[in-house]
């Protein structure tokens, strides 16, 4: 992404490495891309401060000066806020709750004899426990390399993304009092898990996520706009050496 001219602005490599760290991603492509093309929109937005007759001298304050004063979003209406909440109830939920107790066998991932040895393990003790489920905490007690040991394996109180992926799995798939038929395999080893019971959550009234829900829409219409007057700037723009979207019409959809 070398040689980016904007009107006849010259975007340079420099700049572009310099803009990169306020852009994270999952990858540096993805990075270099994000800042390249921040980089392409600020260009737009300072030449139309010129063309408006924004005098700033913070090119930064300039760039807010054109959005403020061309981006304009309404409010969203009452009417659509409240046919947001009702095509999408598991945004407004409560989370879902477990309350959980596990026996952790340690192992670490890259060693597979401890691991073997530690689900060989964790089989017995399900074993066990499913004849004598009262004897869960004395085992805990006894082999859990966690901490929730002392306190018979009780983990408390937990919701979705409180735990690893994988645990999380078993947790919010037992039935209430279940004992996992199997061990659970995550980073740390192998666990013997069992749900105490569970929580399932509840859609919350309307009157306690409004607020939620307007800035939601609003924020959404933000975006929407924002993306469209550029695309629009675009397209009266000479650029080079980036490809961004370019509108010829006024009704960008």
């Amino acid at each position: 992404m070398t040689g980016i001219q904007v009107n006849g602005r010259c975007i340079d490599e420099d700049a572009i490495l310099r803009e990169m760290q306020y852009h994270p991603a999952e990858n540096v492509a993805a990075a270099r891309r994000a800042a390249a093309e921040w980089l392409v929109i600020r260009a737009l937005l300072l030449d139309r401060a010129h063309a408006l007759g924004i005098d700033e001298a913070d090119e930064s304050a300039a760039v807010q000066a054109v959005i403020d004063r061309e981006v304009d979003i309404p409010e969203p209406a009452e009417a659509e806020c409240r046919r947001y909440y009702d095509n999408n109830p598991a945004r407004f939920s409560s989370p879902d709750l477990v309350e959980a107790a596990h026996i952790l066998l340690a192992a670490a991932p890259d060693d597979e004899a401890q691991r073997d040895r530690a689900e060989a393990q964790a089989g017995e003790l399900i074993d066990t426990l499913s004849g004598t489920p009262e004897r869960f905490g004395e085992l805990a007690r006894a082999h859990s390399a966690c901490d929730s040991k002392h306190n018979d394996g009780r983990l408390g109180q937990l919701s979705r993304g409180d735990t690893v992926p994988e645990m999380e799995t078993f947790l919010f798939n037992l039935e209430e009092g279940q004992l996992s038929p199997i061990p659970v395999k995550t980073r740390y080893g192998l666990h013997v898990v069992r749900v105490d019971k569970r929580v399932s959550g509840r859609l919350l009234p309307y009157e306690t996520v409004a607020d939620k829900v307007a800035d939601y829409l609003k924020e959404a219409s933000w975006r929407r706009a924002f993306r469209q007057y550029v695309q629009l700037l675009a397209g009266d723009a000479r650029i080079s050496g980036f490809d961004i979207a370019a509108a010829d019409s006024p009704l960008v959809q």
